[in-house]
């Protein structure tokens, strides 16, 4: 069933490219139930309402204190193959991959939820903690499968599709696109938030929880804390049309 936005939430003058329907995810965060739920029902949206171009964006953060980190990658890696899904690196990627190069991040990973995609992959702490992160993190890149490897080196920055920019946290406000930070686009909060800047494009983002989609001139936040809420939320873009499934 699609919402429309306009009945609580500002409207955006931003639109899609002719004949373009965007799907885009916020932060899944390892709750891979409710990602399977969503992908139906794009699946359900698209057959009921054919559209010349389909696309898929997920925000980021896939991964990290839901139960199902693992699944959630599965499920992504499908999409990205089958449907050409546009999937994007969020900060708690980037934390996982600095703990496959870097065993002394895992301390600074366990603290923003690391444990539980460990777990997700069979790999348990002991439970004295006595372990050196050398030892867990051999563990871990053994019981991390090559596929998911592939996945996170397809991941994408940032992406633009009509008047839309897409990306995991936010940009910081006047600085070009093509000259935005890494760390920004991952981890950037309140400059970003409190900037009633248009940016050329309507940002379409997530990284900071909400309780409901933020929709605001220059920019749409739909993280709902997944992994906490039980909602992801998924906003379907179209012509001027902001709705959610």
């Amino acid at each position: 069933m699609l919402f429309n936005s306009a009945a609580n939430s500002p409207s955006t003058t931003a639109s899609t490219p002719a004949d373009t329907r965007i799907y885009a995810v916020g932060d899944v965060h390892g709750r891979a139930d409710l990602l399977a739920e969503t992908l139906e029902l794009i699946d359900n949206d698209v057959d009921r309402r054919p559209v010349a171009y389909s696309v898929e964006v997920y925000l980021g953060d896939y991964v990290d204190r839901g139960a199902d980190s693992r699944s959630v990658i599965d499920l992504l890696a499908a999409r990205l193959v089958h449907n050409n899904a546009v999937c994007l690196r969020g900060n708690h990627e980037e934390l996982l991959e600095r703990f496959l190069k870097d065993p002394r991040s895992l301390e600074s990973w366990l603290k923003l939820g690391g444990l539980q995609t460990l777990a997700s992959y069979g790999v348990q702490l002991r439970p004295d903690r006595r372990e050196e992160p050398e030892t867990l993190q051999a563990r871990f890149r053994q019981a991390f499968p090559h596929a998911h490897m592939l996945f996170l080196k397809c991941l994408k920055p940032w992406i633009c599709c009509g008047d839309y920019l897409f990306v995991h946290a936010g940009i910081r406000p006047l600085v070009p696109f093509d000259r935005q930070s890494m760390h920004d686009l991952l981890w950037i909060r309140d400059e970003f938030l409190n900037s009633e800047h248009h940016h050329g494009k309507c940002i379409v983002h997530g990284h900071t929880p909400v309780p409901h989609p933020d929709v605001r001139p220059n920019r749409i936040n739909i993280d709902t804390g997944a992994w906490q809420s039980g909602k992801l939320t998924c906003a379907v873009l179209e012509g001027r049309s902001i709705q959610f499934l």
